[in-house]
């Protein structure tokens, strides 16, 4: 799985997170590192966050779903904000749900079980 955000300390809690889960982590710091670790790892579920310098959430979000190789993969957004608005659009390029952050090692790991393609089977 890829965790894409700017923030270091995001990023690394979120692989902290998610080993612990038993996972195998990537990890990219813009849109456009995550789009070339897409490419050569094709990740089973991949976290965004939304506000990004150069590529946003929304634009990688919506260059990931339009790639025909890589339109399966689930993203689930992270921002800081909680708006109605934000979660519309997110769903409107694709994402598949929507986590504010700070966000719990539970929460990371019930998106990764709900969307994941591999995840260990369900509840």
């Amino acid at each position: 799985m890829l965790v894409i955000d700017d923030s270091n300390t995001i990023r690394r809690s979120a692989e902290i997170f998610l080993k612990q889960g038993g996972h195998e982590v990537l990890l990219a710091e813009d849109g456009f590192d995550a789009l070339s670790k897409i490419s050569d790892n094709l990740p089973d579920i991949i976290f965004c966050d939304i506000l990004m310098p150069r590529l946003d959430g929304y634009q990688t979000c919506a260059i990931i779903k339009r790639n025909a190789r890589f339109a399966h993969v689930p993203v689930v957004m992270l921002s800081s904000k909680d708006g109605v608005f934000d979660k519309a659009r997110g769903r409107m390029v694709g994402s598949q749900e929507y986590l504010t952050k700070p966000f719990t090692k539970d929460q990371l790991l019930q998106a990764v079980q709900q969307h994941g393609n591999h995840a260990p089977g369900g509840q």
